[in-house]
């Protein structure tokens, strides 16, 4: 057995278990979610109305991930959907993480719901790295309520690879002499990094297996699929040098983007919603110390046309003025006047704070000023609540969030008095 030894851990249904769990355990609910054909969904009437978490039984009526509600009912007509709780998910991804923090202190928070930990050297304290892997899974599932898949492998890629073997509650090993037997037969899609468009193209080359990829011309792959072909035919031949980084990889950029709750038609509510976008993200470039150059907007109307627009800064900035003031212009230069459904600000080249700004004899802004003005709002906010300040903008139009972007504030809590719990 190789002597690095790297675990992938997946929770299985993650939002969905969560859920579960929380309703068994805290609201007395006699039925488990897990048992019965049932989702995770967004709000319909607020246009966040997809499928983001399904049980086992709701997956035999063949309901994916990502699909409109409407077609998940029409599908299943009787499909129970369950609000998203964030804040809950996100205490629950807390306290496996803090679970796995016991065995190795290079953890790597992959998503709300999937772990890298590197536990080479661990076997010393702990035995058998596969018996391991078996006393987590289940200590997760004894104090915690629910389950996961655990991968076992010497790099990232194949123990994330046997993570998604047979489901759930499950250990599985893919070390590199068992690539042959356990991977090379699936089909080419399976793999990391091959999605369905790179999937069509290995297709009319002959390659429908990851085997057929491993033993593909890496330079016929290269002609017509770029860097993206060498990569893919490294993972399928089971190369993958990254390490499990314990530490966050800082920011290469910061955005954010929300669905309106309504059709957009006139550009006055547009930069509303430019506005709130501009305070979150101005918000979480000062609490981290750092200021972007690089701005862009992004408009999906109501077709789901997506188009974007962007700008290289003078200077670096995290004045939420600056970047509310740019990303209208760039609307302005963009905006086709059709109606907007989803609207975006994101940011690039990121710089440490501390660089000066050059002076310019034609503007005349108090930049000072301004960034003194936004770090007292995000004192009062941090202190008294992110309402306690609210531009007055605002106040005609209470359809929109004054902060918004990420996890929406009605995805954060919910109120389970008005739900029926069963």
């Amino acid at each position: 057995m190789s002597e690095q030894i790297i675990y992938h851990i997946d929770v299985n249904s993650a939002f969905l278990s969560w859920e579960a769990v929380f309703r068994l355990g805290f609201l007395g609910a006699s039925v488990d979610l897990r048992d019965i054909p049932s989702a995770i969904g967004g709000d319909v009437k607020q246009r966040h109305g997809i499928i983001l978490a399904k049980s086992i039984p709701a997956k035999a009526y063949g309901i994916k991930t990502g699909e409109s509600i409407p077609e998940a009912r029409q599908k299943c007509p009787g499909l129970y959907i369950a609000p998203p709780n964030y804040g809950l998910y996100e205490n629950c991804s807390r306290a496996f993480t803090n679970i796995l923090k016991e065995y190795t202190p290079v953890v790597e928070q992959y998503s709300i719901d999937e772990v890298f930990m590197d536990m080479s050297g661990m076997q010393r304290l702990f035995g058998d790295p596969v018996k391991t892997a078996f006393d987590i899974k289940e200590r997760i599932r004894r104090e915690l309520g629910f389950t996961v898949n655990i991968g076992v492998s010497s790099n990232k890629l194949l123990a994330k690879m046997a993570s998604d073997f047979k489901k759930p509650d499950r250990v599985h090993t893919l070390f590199p002499e068992e690539i042959k037997t356990k991977m090379w037969r699936l089909p080419v899609n399976d793999l990391f990094f091959v999605g369905r468009a790179t999937a069509k193209k290995l297709h009319k080359l002959g390659v429908y297996t990851i085997g057929q990829l491993a033993g593909a011309d890496p330079e016929l792959l290269r002609m017509h699929l770029k860097s993206h072909g060498e990569v893919i035919w490294n993972f399928a031949n089971g190369r993958d040098f990254s390490i499990v980084e314990a530490a966050p990889i800082p920011n290469k950029g910061y955005g954010n983007s929300t669905t309106t709750p309504f059709d957009v038609t006139d550009a006055a509510a547009a930069k509303l919603v430019l506005l709130a976008l501009a305070e979150t993200i101005g918000m979480r470039l000062r609490k981290d110390g750092v200021k972007i150059q690089v701005i862009s907007i992004g408009i999906k109307d109501r077709e789901f046309r997506q188009m974007s627009h962007q700008t290289v800064l003078p200077d670096p900035t995290n004045i939420t003025k600056e970047i509310y003031e740019v990303s209208c212009r760039l609307f302005d230069e963009l905006w086709d006047h059709a109606p907007i459904r989803h609207l975006g600000i994101h940011t690039a080249r990121v710089k440490e704070e501390g660089e000066l700004r050059q002076l310019s004899l034609f503007d005349h802004t108090d930049y000072r000023k301004l960034e003194t003005w936004d770090r007292t709002i995000d004192r009062v906010r941090g202190r008294f609540g992110i309402d306690a300040v609210k531009r007055a903008a605002f106040l005609a139009v209470p359809e929109i969030d004054h902060l918004s972007g990420g996890v929406s504030r009605e995805k954060r809590t919910v109120d389970y008095e008005k739900l029926k719990i069963e």
